[in-house]
């Protein structure tokens, strides 16, 4: 039987596609995080994702658009991710912790990311920041609108600095952690961002 018209077909080949264009987002993390966007060329990006650097047009028009994907593409998945941690919770306190676990996962995870965020965000062409910054202040938000539910005394914009500040606490960690840790050291570093952020939300 032949699938429906609006059904997407997976192939081998859209598969490896896609893996590629991961590859590449991956090695462009770990080269920005570590020269600056403007220190890598086209060509390293296909060396470090095993491709040459003509076949990264394959997937993106330019390194411009690499950088616009890698910061736009991670902050989709943070607003995406947070309201499913909201709607999955039963009550905001459950919310707020499981946005701060969901936040540290992702600092801890993605240390290069953040890195490249922190210094190359004004890189991005002005249409391409106001993308991830539009995605990035409706993520705040979900946070905002949880904190509200919990203490609706307090003004939002209030809220909206206590959220920046857990940010900032948590984001930090990539910019002073760079040897590589233990998974004992890994948890022990969860636990006590975690606890620093929800005292802070807190205080």
């Amino acid at each position: 039987m032949d699938a429906p018209p609006t059904a997407t077909r997976v192939t081998g080949r859209s598969i490896a596609k896609a893996s590629r264009r991961a590859a590449l987002l991956n090695a462009a993390a770990q080269l920005f995080a570590e020269r600056g966007y403007k220190g890598v060329s086209i060509e390293d990006l296909g060396a470090a994702a095993g491709v040459s650097g003509p076949a990264v047009y394959r997937h993106f028009s330019g390194k411009p658009a690499v950088l616009a994907a890698l910061l736009a593409g991670v902050s989709e998945d943070l607003l995406e991710g947070s309201n499913a941690v909201v709607e999955d919770s039963p009550t905001p306190e459950h919310a707020l912790k499981g946005l701060i676990e969901f936040q540290v996962d992702f600092a801890l995870r993605n240390a290069n990311v953040i890195r490249v965020q922190d210094r190359d965000l004004s890189s991005l062409s002005i249409e391409d920041e106001e993308t991830v910054r539009s995605l990035q202040r409706r993520y705040v938000e979900v946070w905002v609108d949880t904190m509200a539910l919990r203490t609706p005394q307090v003004e939002r914009a209030q809220l909206r600095r206590k959220a920046h500040a857990a940010f900032g606490l948590i984001n930090s960690t990539p910019h002073s952690t760079h040897r590589r840790k233990s998974n004992r050291d890994t948890a022990e570093l969860r636990t006590l961002l975690e606890q620093m952020a929800w005292a802070a939300l807190n205080a």
